[in-house]
């Protein structure tokens, strides 16, 4: 026999004692945790005599990609998993307020509500509104101030009046504390930005007011833009949140400035895009909205379905 015969010979038969040594293994790590009554993490038998079977045929290569693999997963990818918050037991867990589904297959948007007669239905909904979270409906409930039935609007009139007024006496603060600067302002800067955000988007307010609410706004995402040491906290959201309230004012000029700094901060986020068309599209300049267009197609972001469907129409 050849020298290259004996050596694959020898390989053959380690590779087989190391086979037969890992199914052993297999076994008795079964056994142990039978013995301690562990719960079983690892495979069954089966999985070990796979494992196996595949490097008795695979000499060499075998054993070397599951020992590897098992170390990578040992000492790299193994994390301990927190599982202080999760319930495995069958036990029926109940709800502490029921779903009322006779109530709630019945409702309809409060729009819709108020083009109907029925006012003892417009009136249940409205309180099912106001015992919800208002300032997301502030919209909806603005609308019920002209309803016909007095009970709607004078519960639509309460609402807008207690939120509102909360609003304002809350972001009167904010703009203070952010103006003193000596207790943390880019953090009451940011505070501002998000809290009226929500409320300013669905213009409850009358233009002038709603105008000086939004130069607020600004002026916070300049105070962050403007100081190096606060601009990382400037998000790509606050840019676009600002750049949609002044596009409403047509402000175009103005807006057009948070474009150029959403270019020069975020240049790969799809609301860098979204703005620049938006804006040209309300100035009706076709052709720097077409160019935007055409850079956002090749450029390397992810577009949601509503954008992918504006390409679609436009393309």
């Amino acid at each position: 026999m050849t020298k290259a015969g004996i050596w694959f010979l020898v390989i053959l038969i380690l590779n087989t004692i190391f086979c037969v040594l890992f199914v052993l293994w297999g076994y008795f790590q079964q056994l142990y945790e039978e013995d301690e009554d562990q719960v079983n993490t690892r495979m069954n038998m089966t999985g070990y005599y796979i494992q196996a079977f595949i490097m008795l045929v695979c000499p060499v290569i075998g054993p070397v990609f599951f020992v590897s693999s098992y170390l990578i997963y040992t000492y790299f990818l193994r994390d301990s998993v927190d599982l202080t918050d999760v319930i495995f037991g069958k036990d029926k867990v109940n709800a502490p307020r029921k779903a009322e589904e006779d109530v709630e297959k019945n409702r309809v948007p409060l729009e819709e509500a108020l083009a109907v007669s029925d006012k003892q239905s417009l009136r249940g909904l409205m309180l099912d509104v106001v015992r919800g979270d208002v300032q997301k409906s502030l919209s909806s409930i603005n609308l019920a101030l002209n309803s016909e039935d007095s009970e709607t609007s004078h519960y639509a009139a309460t609402v807008m009046r207690d939120t509102l007024n909360d609003f304002r006496q809350t972001s009167q603060a904010m703009y203070n504390a952010m103006k003193e600067d000596y207790v943390q302002p880019e953090v009451q800067a940011c505070s501002l930005i998000e809290f009226m955000y929500d409320i300013l988007a669905q213009e409850v307010f009358p233009e002038m007011e709603q105008k000086g609410y939004v130069n607020w706004m600004e002026e916070a995402c300049l105070f962050l833009y403007k100081d190096e040491e606060y601009r990382s906290r400037l998000t790509s959201n606050y840019i676009e949140w600002v750049g949609i309230l002044l596009l409403k004012l047509r402000e175009y000029d103005r807006v057009s400035f948070w474009c150029e700094v959403a270019k020069e901060l975020y240049p790969y986020e799809l609301s860098t895009y979204t703005m620049q068309l938006k804006l040209y599209f309300s100035r009706e300049d076709k052709e720097n909205f077409f160019r935007v267009m055409d850079e956002l197609k090749h450029a390397d972001v992810v577009i949601d379905r509503e954008t992918l469907e504006l390409i679609r129409i436009f393309q």
